[in-house]
């Protein structure tokens, strides 16, 4: 993944997404489900139903950046347990652990095949 600042806000969407949506759908999703603004300069993490996939929608003050990441085997161990319709700050930290297949809760490594 792109080099990210340590001091940038990244935010995970708690509910999946159609990860269908490119630019203009991921920035209403931004908007309406978790009530940010999407030029505000955090970067904003969705998965799908099935949590094979991330996508990612960042500003970076001259465009929109999407970038997606899509698992041949296994699934991403995102973290639950907030009311639906709302998001997770993450630290740039977590979030490169997350998508190396660190599963957050546990803090262990797990090939994606065993999930």
């Amino acid at each position: 993944m792109f080099g990210l600042s340590n001091s940038i806000r990244v935010y995970l969407a708690v509910e999946p997404v159609d990860l269908r949506k490119s630019f203009n759908g991921l920035h209403g999703v931004v908007l309406d489900r978790l009530n940010e603004d999407p030029c505000s300069g955090a970067l904003y993490v969705f998965t799908n139903r099935r949590r094979n996939r991330i996508k990612t929608l960042y500003w970076d003050g001259t465009g929109m950046w999407v970038a997606i990441k899509r698992l041949d085997i296994g699934c991403f161990s995102c973290p639950k347990g907030v009311a639906a319709n709302e998001r997770l700050e993450l630290a740039p930290e977590a979030l490169a652990l997350l998508l190396d297949g660190v599963d957050l809760k546990q803090g262990s490594f797990k090939p994606w095949y065993q999930r």
